[in-house]
This record gives structure tokens, sequence and C-alpha cells, in this order.
């Protein structure tokens, strides 16, 4: 029995991109048929000519509770998930006090989540040296593969990992058929670069530039490409930002290599040259790099070296950001940015050849697919999950202040005028979202 559908002149399926009707009935998509399609007696959400497809599934997000909530928790990060058209975000082991490590801190953070989440929320585990017995008692209880960094991430709860190490973790991932997502950047040119900038100002956005050097990407990933290549260990590049990597990828693809890439909205939209000194909120790890980079990762976009792309929302507090001495060395590097990927992507993907089905490639089915979702998440079809955004592709909004719901309202898409005004967000049948307001009632669940 259908209770409720949902139809427009513009549905994206992967069967159907024009007019339908979407049939759902307690939380789940039933049938997709034709547009008019509905019985009497059944709910109607009728959205006109605006798009209907797949909520955004958004796998790369640190929401940072429990130990560091007032950077990121549940409550907000979830909240601006469904402003942003995003109905599932997966979560990654840090910057929460403690990381997701063990069984024991992923108890932890469900505890924490519990009640708290407007959309479903999956969870990443840790690889840190000497947690390999960890791995399989955290994949029984739902993680959903595993993060690890080659070098400082940044908190010293969440120690990187060395050559030594992987080579006892990613053997048992393979086994546990998990997955190992790394960030990839490696000490040794970071260290080689800071020895070129002494007397440089570290307000100017091309000192941090020069401090994290496309040699730390490339080194990274051409030994996760070998490590993969022997062990067959799933393998995923998080936040790609140097192009120079992008051809080692390609042949590693090629030659039957089980490794995949994300970049992030803030690599395709900014480039270093239009960086203003001072302007610390602009500073990621890896960072953005210069504009014929940025185009060359258009082009892995459009070729499918890059699988898909993710928010890697990184909030802090507005304090971490130094923005009084526009320290680029000294602020905390990440980029808030969870609520406006869709919008973001879709302003870059009309100008450039590319249309709706790409961004729901890249920022709904193949997410969904390295998260272990794909069954169930990514897609408007029958038996998935009723997670759905409702949007205008052509009604451009500014992003201030008032519009953002994460806990800080510090972004570097400040100020930018954007495509696709989101009209509603519906997560497992039921609206959380809609003109701007948040329904009452927590629907989002824990995916474990």
């Amino acid at each position: 029995m259908t209770d409720l559908i949902i139809r427009s002149r513009r549905v994206f399926t992967p069967l159907i991109t024009g007019e339908a009707s979407v049939h759902i009935a307690d939380g789940k998509i039933v049938a997709v048929r034709e547009w008019a399609d509905v019985p009497a007696g059944v709910e109607l959400v009728d959205a006109g000519n605006s798009v209907v497809m797949p909520g955004n599934v958004d796998a790369h997000v640190h929401v940072n509770e429990p130990g560091r909530t007032e950077w990121e928790g549940y409550d907000t990060a979830t909240k601006a998930a469904a402003a942003g058209g995003v109905t599932t975000i997966v979560d990654m082991p840090l910057n929460s006090i403690p990381p997701t490590t063990t069984l024991a801190g992923f108890e932890e953070k469900l505890d924490a989540a519990a009640g708290k989440c407007t959309v479903d929320v999956a969870f990443w585990g840790g690889v840190v040296p000497g947690n390999t017995a960890e791995l399989e008692p955290l994949v029984e209880r739902g993680v959903r593969g595993f993060k690890c960094f080659l070098i400082h991430s940044g908190v010293d709860e969440f120690p990187h990992v060395t050559e030594s190490d992987l080579r006892i973790a990613m053997p048992e991932i393979a086994r546990l058929d998990s997955v190992l997502l790394v960030h990839a950047e490696v000490p040794g040119p970071i260290y080689a670069a800071a020895e070129s900038l002494t007397g440089l100002d570290p307000r100017e956005y091309d000192t941090f530039l020069r401090s994290r050097p496309c040699a730390a990407e490339n080194e990274a990933i051409a030994q996760m490409i070998e490590l993969s290549r022997e062990t067959r260990c799933r393998t995923h590049i998080v936040h790609l930002s140097s192009a120079e990597a992008l051809p080692m990828l390609r042949q590693a693809k090629a030659d039957g290599v089980p490794i995949t890439a994300e970049t992030c909205p803030h690599y395709l939209t900014f480039a270093a040259e239009d960086v203003p000194d001072g302007a610390t909120h602009f500073k990621c790890c890896p960072p953005v790099r210069q504009l014929e980079n940025r185009e060359k990762l258009w082009d892995a976009i459009a070729d499918g070296t890059i699988d898909m792309v993710v928010s890697d929302h990184s909030p802090c507090t507005p304090a971490l950001k130094l923005q009084e001495s526009g320290d680029f060395m000294d602020a905390w590097g990440g980029i808030s940015a969870l609520q406006f990927g869709l919008p973001v992507m879709w302003t870059n993907l009309r100008t450039r050849g590319l249309g709706l089905a790409d961004l729901t490639r890249l920022m709904s089915a193949a997410p969904a697919k390295r998260a272990g979702l794909d069954s169930h998440k990514g897609k408007l079809a029958a038996g998935y999950d009723a997670d759905i955004v409702i949007w205008k592709p052509d009604e451009q909004f500014t992003v201030v202040p008032e519009l953002i719901q994460h806990r800080h309202k510090l972004t570097p898409y400040s100020g930018r005028e954007l495509f696709g005004k989101i009209e509603a967000t519906i997560v497992g049948g039921r609206k959380v979202f809609e003109n701007g307001q948040f329904g009452g009632e927590k629907f989002g669940k824990l995916l474990t």
C-alpha cells in the first residue's frame, strides 16, 4: 500500500529522467510510475517543475561529538545536511574524543548521537598504530570502513600510521571485505618545504600553499597504489587536491588496482590565486591549489578518474581560525561547507556541460557505494529508502549567515551567489526540512 506520492516533471532515477511519480510506503520507495498514476486517497506532494532526485550521501563529514561538540555536534550538523539536501552523512572517526578507533569509543559516539539526528548517519572507523585487533569488532558493530592518516592528523588522539602499520592493517581490512580511506600526504616533502619558508609572510596564502606541496600527495598516493595492488585491500583516497597524481590513479584503475578517489567542492570552485591574504577560512589540508590544477581536477571528474564529490566538512570554533592575525600557518585547517555542497556543485556543473545525472552520480550513488550503503541509499528505485531532495535548479540565493545551519557561520562560501534552492528534504518518507523550516521530530537513524 502506498502512503505517499511525490511527483514532478523532472524526476531523476536510474531509468527515468522526466515526468514520473515516486510511490512510497513505510519509508521505502515501492515504485516509480507515470506522472498521472496517483490513486485517490493517497497523500500527494506535487513538486511541479522542481527537480526530484535522491538525497545526497555525504561520505566525509567531521561531526566532532563527543569531546569537541563546541566545534560541531550531531544536532547542528544534521540540520545543516537536511537544509542542503543531504539525507545521509558518514561521520569521520576524528576529531571527537574518544575517536572511533576502538569498539568502546564507537559506543560512546553512538550514545552521543542518539536522538539528535535530523538525517541518517553512518560511521567510519579509524586505523591507528596498534589497533588492528579492534577492526573486526568495529565492522561487526557497523562501521563502514576505516580512515587513516599518513601524516599528523591535527589531533594527538588520532596518530598517523607508517607503512609498517599498514602492512598489518590492510590485509585484515581486505579479509573483512572493508575499505581503507587514506588522508594521502606524507611528511617528507612537507618537512623539506618548511626550510624554504623562513622570512615569508604567514598571512599570505602562497606561504601556506608552499608548505603543503603536491609532492606530499603524489608520494602518498603512489605508496597507497602499490600497497593496494599488493594486499588487494580496497583503498580510497580522500579529498584529492593534487592534479599531478591523476595519471597514476588512471593507470592504477586501468590495471585493476582496487582504488578510488574523491575530491571536494572547494577544490573545484576556488583557486589559490584568488584567496585573499589573511582569509584563513579558506585553509584546508591538502590545500586549494592553483587554477590550472583545478581545471585538471574537472577533467578527472568528467572522465571518471575521480569517483565522487564530498564536503570534507571539517569545522572548528571561529577562534581557532585566527581571523585577527590571519596566520595561515597556525590556523586550524578545515572548511565548513556541509550545507552547500549540492548548490555549489550544481553552480559549477551547469557551466561545464555536465548535468543532473552527473550530480546524482557524484554526490549520491557513488558515495553510497563507497560506504557500502548502495543496496538502499543513493538512488530513486523500488526497494530503496525514500531519501529525496526537492529543489529548484534555476533559482539563485546568496549565502548569508542567517541561512547557515552549521554550529558556526564561518565558511568561504559566504556572500556567494549559488544556483539550486532546496525546497524540501525527505528522509525515510518523512519531511525533515521544507521552505527553510525543520520538522519537530528527529527521524534520522544511526546506520549500524
